[in-house]
């Protein structure tokens, strides 16, 4: 609870994924099991290790924008922010004639864009001499065959901009890049900016796409991609014996919070409460978690006293989860030393088994799939759990959505660099 009481609320949600182009259809195919995965199409990823990811295949959310001077520029990842804004900030029931635009801002978890690679590497071949790249002959071509606008569309703040733009958000705008933690991390700091009495209203969540040659070959160097080409629909497997890599997905997610006492007073429909943020760093290596799960335990602690509540509180946990040997494994011991005997009792899942790995986006479809959990009552599967591990030994809501009393969810994100954040979702009123 913040400055004189102030609560946080959330009252909109929007979601562009692999699976659908709108929260419920997403939401539905999650409880149906089904998988969002196949071979990758953006570009020829045949002679990659890799073959397959999340990829959205809604064509009219990527040709949306073809008309628009300025937008047919944009990446992929900006298209699915807009979107996914549009949806959450309607979802809402937001008019602009009806908030003060200075206590409404923007708080994004967002990537990099994807870059204009054909252009840039034809222009680096044609630049090659043989020995080096010729960079008087690259800058002459470059300035008359790349395109301002694409250039400056990669910038990770560039989506918090443009969503600000469109509803006439001049409160805080902000962007944090803290790789697959980024969008979680966004939505416990725009949670922070309504508490301590910033802002009334905040759009928070992440936009990604790293589906492009240079993202695949440098997590398919790191080993960290599942290399499953026969099989995609079951190439991603949290907590199985058997997982070998996440798969790399792309999407945008999208919610609005609010101070609960702004939301009561406009009437309107809340999915549920934002009652505690933890986050720390691993200080460790770049792209593995400490052995001990000694930061992501204490990003979970300080999550939960944050939300005044005890481990035995909580319902439900949706872990971060990526089907990596090391993630899944070092997960699961920090939830076991930090909820103790009660962590056989808590069902854990894992929505990227689904839907993939949507980095810096992935915090955002979880929290929502945390808040439909507490509305609808029913679990997420954990999908292609076939072999268990005897080393994990959590309740990982095998293949099947289940019923269940949902009351208080946490959701866990951890990002490369060693980025650690946890969130407490709640029923409200609780």
């Amino acid at each position: 609870m913040g400055k004189d009481g102030r609560r946080v609320v959330i009252t909109g949600m929007g979601l562009v994924s692999p699976m659908a182009s709108n929260v419920e259809d997403t939401w539905k195919g999650m409880l149906e099991g089904r998988s969002a995965v196949d071979y990758t199409t953006i570009y020829d990823a045949s002679t990659f290790p890799t073959t397959f990811s999340g990829q959205v295949r809604d064509e009219s959310v990527i040709s949306r924008f073809e008309s628009d001077p300025e937008l047919k520029y944009s990446g992929r990842n900006l298209r699915f922010a807009l979107v996914a804004g549009q949806q959450a900030f309607e979802d809402a029931g937001l008019h602009e004639a009806e908030i003060n635009k200075e206590r409404f801002g923007v708080y994004l978890g967002a990537g990099e864009g994807p870059p204009d690679w054909m252009t840039f590497g034809n222009l680096l071949a044609e630049a090659w001499t043989g020995a080096k790249t010729d960079t008087a002959a690259f800058l002459k071509n470059a300035v008359t065959r790349m395109n301002a606008l694409r250039e400056l569309f990669q910038e990770p703040n560039i989506a918090a901009g443009l969503l600000a733009r469109r509803f006439s958000a001049l409160g805080p705008n902000m962007t944090c890049l803290t790789a697959c933690a980024a969008s979680g991390q966004a939505m416990g700091e725009a949670g922070h900016i309504i508490r301590r009495g910033d802002a009334d209203v905040m759009l928070s969540g992440g936009a990604h796409s790293m589906i492009h040659p240079y993202s695949q070959a440098g997590f398919n160097l790191l080993t960290a991609l599942s290399q499953r080409n026969d099989d995609p629909k079951r190439a991603s497997r949290p907590f199985d014996k058997e997982r070998d890599g996440f798969v790399l997905a792309e999407g945008s997610a999208m919610l609005v919070l609010e101070e609960l006492y702004h939301a009561e007073a406009r009437g309107v429909r809340i999915y549920g409460e934002l009652m505690g943020y933890g986050t720390t760093g691993d200080a460790y290596r770049l792209t593995d978690m400490h052995p001990e799960g000694r930061s992501a335990k204490s990003a979970m602690r300080m999550a939960l006293e944050d939300a005044g509540i005890e481990p035995k509180d909580v319902d439900y946990i949706n872990a971060h989860g990526t089907s990596t040997a090391v993630n899944d494994k070092i997960e699961t011991v920090a939830i076991k030393e930090v909820f103790g005997e009660h962590a056989k009792r808590i069902p854990v899942s894992s929505i990227k088994s689904m839907v993939g790995h949507l980095i810096a986006s992935a915090g955002a479809i979880e929290a929502i799939a945390c808040l439909l959990a507490i509305r609808d009552q029913i679990l997420p599967p954990t999908t292609n759990y076939e072999h268990p591990d005897p080393e994990l030994d959590l309740d990982y809501v095998p293949n099947v959505a289940r019923k269940a009393a949902v009351s208080i969810a946490l959701s866990n994100s951890f990002g490369f660099g060693g980025q650690n954040v946890a969130l407490v979702f709640g029923r409200y009123p609780l």
